[in-house]
């Protein structure tokens, strides 16, 4: 290697400003030693002229621009339609990681099915107290419409993004569930379609497991949830339309998968059946992949100043004439309280202890827990329980003394809204910065699940980074980035 590693001082230029501390760096470990499956990267990173480097970072860059793939960040004064911010080193998880990965999230979304239909049916782990009654009844996602209503394969959740974190010991835990319209799937596919031009060599040298098929797979597990007796199902994808955040990302799906992309204005409900306007007349839909939350998908069942969705929707739902994936009502398991007893769940319906652990969290509803956390709000991390998207957040660490305040009295005045946890030292991962330099920041990482007659899982994930030195927040409505996510088949390859 050209790079001489101390403890916490690197000798490359590349590397001057790279630091490291008690969070686990995925490059190097505690005492600068690079791990050896990123010695080929670093070798790469490190002898090609900086130049270079920041030539195909503005390629990539260039690339987004040119396929229109933005996000919105909402409440910013400078405008919300930003490019994709997206960091040139890749992340790398060899294959013995990533299998324990695919493990743990195949066991956590087979128990939340299971769950799911149980809250809906007899709901014996309610009667045995395994989840209190409280926790999914006073839920606003919780359903009463879905009470006793079949789905199709008992798959209310066919589609999952599940947030993972590296603690320092380099274990991967589960920070939450994203069950309902789960995102960000069409930038690991972008992701990993530029990096595949901007670094080929590298890519074939690790022989890096392949995501490609991601779309075939979504379809198929679509087409394993249709109605029974439609063998040629006619699938779309429902939008709210341009001014979502996440349109790019339902455009480019439903082109992957050679299906309709439809408005709630484009679908009509006829004797329970769900037809589309085509310029050929109507043509009845089978299943719906809807990236509209339930309050705004059908006016007549749900909220009714909608415009979103079609009126009767539901109805053709519970008639069983068409499919919808996610199923209504499965927020209430990515609810972030319901979350503290996924653990219990898991061990109530597979018998089985959790593959991936959760975080430690809070319940402000427990008296207990609330006098503990309030305590000293500076030391943890406060979530609203129904947010997402960094959202009705705060970061004890980094707030004011205002803000603490303000958190400490809309937990008092409504506890059932908010848990809390500990600040957590996740890991952190190699980013190219605008002056080329590599220095770390914190990633996550959002595999997605795909559930229907079998369990997929594409080997990777959308891996989110805080581009902001010494900032916890990944979101990218919140200004955080992307990177791809390798997981490695094999050792590269001298």
């Amino acid at each position: 290697m050209s790079v001489s590693l101390g403890r916490r001082e690197f000798d490359h230029p590349l590397l001057r400003s790279y630091f490291l501390d008690e969070a686990f760096d995925e490059m190097f470990d505690i005492d600068g030693r690079i791990r050896p499956h990123y010695e080929a990267l670093l070798q790469v990173l490190t002898t090609m002229p900086r130049e270079e480097l920041q030539r195909r970072k503005q390629s990539a860059d260039v690339s987004f621009l040119l396929q229109g793939i933005t996000f919105t960040v909402y409440g910013r004064d400078e405008g919300t339609e930003r490019i994709f911010p997206y960091d040139l080193v890749p992340r790398l998880i060899p294959a013995e990681e990533w299998n324990r990965i695919e493990r743990g999230l195949t066991q956590r979304i087979t128990a939340l099915n299971l769950f799911l239909h149980d809250v809906y049916h007899e709901g014996k782990i309610l009667a045995q107290g395994v989840v209190p009654r409280e926790v999914v009844y006073s839920c606003k996602h919780f359903r009463r419409q879905m009470r006793g209503l079949q789905v199709p394969r008992n798959v209310y959740v066919a589609i999952a993004g599940t947030d993972l974190l590296r603690m320092e010991s380099g274990e991967f835990v589960v920070l939450e569930d994203n069950l309902r319209v789960p995102s960000g799937v069409s930038y690991m596919l972008t992701n990993r379609r530029i990096m595949r031009r901007t670094l080929p060599y590298l890519f074939r040298k690790y022989g890096v497991q392949p995501i490609e098929h991601y779309p075939q797979a979504l379809q198929s597990t679509l087409r394993s949830i249709a109605p029974e007796g439609r063998a040629e199902p006619t699938i779309v994808l429902l939008t709210p339309g341009v001014y979502n955040s996440a349109y790019f990302e339902h455009t480019y799906l439903a082109r992957q998968m050679g299906i309709e992309l439809v408005e709630g204005r484009d679908l009509v409900v006829h004797d329970n059946v769900v037809y589309m306007r085509t310029t050929g007349g109507l043509k009845r839909v089978d299943v719906i992949y809807r990236r509209v939350d339930d309050d705004f998908i059908d006016p007549l069942a749900f909220r009714t100043d909608s415009i979103l969705g079609s009126a009767g929707l539901f109805n053709a739902y519970r008639a069983g004439n068409v499919t919808l994936a996610n199923a209504f009502g499965t927020g209430v398991a990515d609810d972030k309280a319901l979350y503290a007893y996924v653990p219990a769940i898991i061990r109530y319906y597979l018998n089985e202890e959790p593959v991936l652990k959760n975080v430690e969290t809070f319940l402000m509803t427990d008296p207990t827990h609330r006098q503990h956390v309030l305590s000293d709000l500076g030391r943890f991390v406060v979530k609203a329980v129904g947010e997402s998207g960094g959202y009705g957040m705060l970061i004890g660490p980094h707030s004011s003394a205002a803000e603490r305040e303000d958190f400490k009295q809309r937990i008092e005045a409504d506890p059932r809204n908010y848990i809390a946890q500990p600040t957590l030292s996740f890991s952190r991962s190699a980013c190219l910065q605008e002056d080329g330099s590599i220095e770390p920041r914190h990633v996550d990482l959002r595999p997605y699940i795909l559930f229907g007659d079998k369990v997929t899982i594409v080997p990777g994930g959308l891996t989110r980074v805080a581009l902001r030195k010494g900032s916890l927040v990944v979101n990218s409505s919140q200004g955080g980035g992307s990177k791809d996510t390798w997981v490695l088949s094999q050792s590269p390859q001298a």
